[in-house]
């Protein structure tokens, strides 16, 4: 098996150990006439209804698992993931909405998954889904704003290098169903909630935005984020507006860790990175490398943390052959009108590096690979890509400028070009990416 099959199929591994598939029959379980959510037994017979929502682009194939597990005893559900993610449901209906940026099926969804909740009383149980991508996919927009609005400032956070932490906490704060607000309203139905984290560090309250769970942060900190990335004049006067608003507190907060209408809120993760990198580094060893997991929270500028990786590389006197495994989520400060992703931007950076660098060895016996989990990068229908010395001679014989394609942020060109391209298709997952360094004996 040649390098590049050997990377692909540590990939796969890794994307494998977090389908919901693997992860919610662990979770969901019923037992005669007790259902065990996690490490809580409910009662069928004491359930009057039993609602699932979701949110997310794994929360099609989550829900599709909930129902295999539950089957009619669903009163009713819904739930919104991606275009093109949506999987055959039963009792669950599913709304296909935007993402990166939401549209107006995302705020349809939000709208219907809201008012699901509301009708829901204290003999009922509520199931939510929730994955990456659902900051987006489950979204409003306050009053006296329109989406278009909104969505200006989120597609400008999107190319300013702000964290997905910061994009976030600005997020909680122009919307009604973010940052426990979704849970305030389920309130007094008991609502237990299964979460696949894309978030470094798996904070919950980060997580899509934290509509299951109490929100630490406030107005002050959504609007000294849009200072830092010099936004706040640019902001549509309506969005202005309503941020001032809950500056001077005129508008209520989000409800805060701690606070009563959250205590029947119950909030589990069942997926993480860590969780994936753990099944690489077990792939990698079957066959036949030694598997080092150097860090799931890899974060920081694309370039300069592939800079960072191949410095590592090059100085690596361990055993051989090696697997060298990070996770997590870079950034990518958009300055060019190119097309790509942070993982091909990533790999792309790293090629840059390895060309650079001086140390042969370590270029001749190095293949790197940068992937999404979720089955996508950036705009494009690939979730990364592999660089490694048949990247670097095909790069050479075209007489390509590795700079210029970065500069102008176009590294999925490149790699059309130079072949590399890792393509999978929607996962149904989504932990954040997965970095793969393989080096020969």
């Amino acid at each position: 098996m040649k390098m590049r099959e050997h990377a692909l199929a540590i990939f796969n591994a890794a994307v494998s150990a977090v389908q919901p598939s693997c992860l919610l029959p662990k979770n969901i379980c019923l037992e005669g006439n007790k259902l065990l959510l996690h490490d809580q037994y409910f009662s069928l017979k004491d359930l009057e209804h039993i609602y699932v929502i979701g949110a997310g682009k794994a929360s099609a194939s989550m829900a599709l698992e909930t129902e295999k597990i539950l089957g009619e005893h669903i009163t009713k559900g819904i739930i919104v993931t991606k275009y093109h993610h949506s999987l055959p449901l039963q009792k669950i209906k599913c709304i296909e909405g935007g993402h990166p940026l939401p549209d107006e099926n995302s705020v349809l969804a939000a709208r219907e998954i809201l008012e699901l909740v509301k009708q829901a009383g204290e003999k009922d149980l509520i199931i939510a889904l929730i994955s990456g991508g659902a900051s987006s996919l489950l979204a409003d927009h306050p009053p006296g704003t329109t989406l278009d609005e909104v969505q200006d400032l989120f597609r400008l956070l999107l190319n300013s290098g702000a964290t997905i932490n910061e994009m976030n906490v600005v997020r909680k704060h122009l919307s009604l169903i973010k940052g426990g607000q979704l849970a305030k309203e389920a309130y007094p139905a008991i609502l237990v909630s299964f979460i696949l984290s894309d978030v470094i560090g798996d904070a919950l309250d980060v997580i899509a935005s934290g509509p299951t769970v109490g929100d630490p942060t406030n107005f002050k900190d959504a609007y000294t984020i849009l200072q830092k990335y010099n936004l706040v004049e640019k902001l549509h006067p309506a969005v202005d507006a309503w941020m001032r608003k809950g500056l001077q507190g005129e508008v209520s907060d989000t409800p805060k860790p701690g606070d009563y209408l959250l205590e029947k809120a119950f909030n589990h993760i069942i997926g993480a990175n860590r969780i994936a990198l753990e099944a690489a580094a077990v792939k990698a060893e079957e066959l036949g490398f030694v598997p080092f997991i150097v860090t799931d929270k890899l974060n920081g500028e694309a370039n300069e943390e592939a800079k960072k990786l191949i410095e590592y590389i090059s100085m690596y006197r361990g055993a051989r052959p090696a697997c060298i495994l990070l996770g997590g989520e870079t950034t990518v400060t958009i300055k060019g009108n190119g097309k790509g992703g942070r993982n091909q931007q990533f790999a792309l950076a790293a090629l840059e590096q390895l060309v650079k660098n001086t140390n042969v060895e370590a270029i001749r016996n190095s293949l790197i690979l940068s992937a999404g989990t979720d089955g996508s990068d950036g705009p494009t229908e690939v979730t990364g890509a592999m660089v490694d010395m048949e990247t670097i001679d095909k790069t050479s014989e075209l007489g390509l400028d590795i700079s210029s394609f970065l500069d102008n942020n176009d590294s999925y060109h490149f790699f059309a070009k130079t072949g590399g391209h890792i393509i999978t298709g929607a996962t149904q997952t989504n932990v954040m990416d997965i970095v793969i360094v393989l080096v020969s004996a």
